[in-house]
């Protein structure tokens, strides 16, 4: 297979990817002709720039890997969504739990890669099918059309034609 995962990492104790080998590894690698899929960091310039090189896939991290904190950063995470809409983006470290998957989903990630909540799980078997589920529930939730976060409340309950001991005006 031309397909290659790519970890360039500058610190051992965090695991944190070297991101300006990153995009120089995978120019050379793209150039030799194997489709590469990053490891990165959930940075925007980082991520385009991998992109800018030929990668068709970008795989972030939720958190460091095998932290199992789920999404740290939602807000670049989700940037990176809205500015990268025709990349594969796939999460691929730090996620802990079924729930911390179906939010990625949630975001309009493509897939999670998991290891370390599968393999370190009591039941990994169990585990692995939970993960399918929350996987599976957060990319329907995303194609559903999840509702925008209000800052204040906001009635969703149709009053017209309803009987209501009170007036609504």
């Amino acid at each position: 297979t031309p397909w290659i995962k790519l970890e360039v990492i500058a610190d051992n104790d965090t695991l944190q990817p070297d991101v300006v080998g990153l995009v120089e590894a995978a120019d050379i690698l793209i150039k030799d002709g194997f489709e590469v899929f990053p490891y990165c960091t959930e940075d925007l310039s980082v991520a385009m720039r991998l992109v800018e090189t030929g990668c068709k896939v970008v795989m972030p991290w939720a958190a460091p890997i095998g932290s199992a904190k789920g999404i740290i950063n939602r807000d670049a995470l989700k940037l990176l969504r809205d500015r990268l809409p025709d990349v594969a983006l796939v999460v691929d470290a730090g996620l802990g739990a079924p729930s911390h998957a179906a939010e990625a989903l949630e975001l309009g990630y493509d897939a999670g890669l998991l290891n370390t909540a599968i393999g370190k799980a009591a039941d990994p078997v169990a585990m692995a099918t939970a993960f399918k589920l929350g996987i599976g529930a957060g990319r329907t939730a995303y194609e559903a059309g999840l509702m925008e976060a209000r800052d204040f409340a906001s009635p969703s309950t149709p009053v017209i034609g309803t009987p209501f001991w009170h007036a609504v005006s």
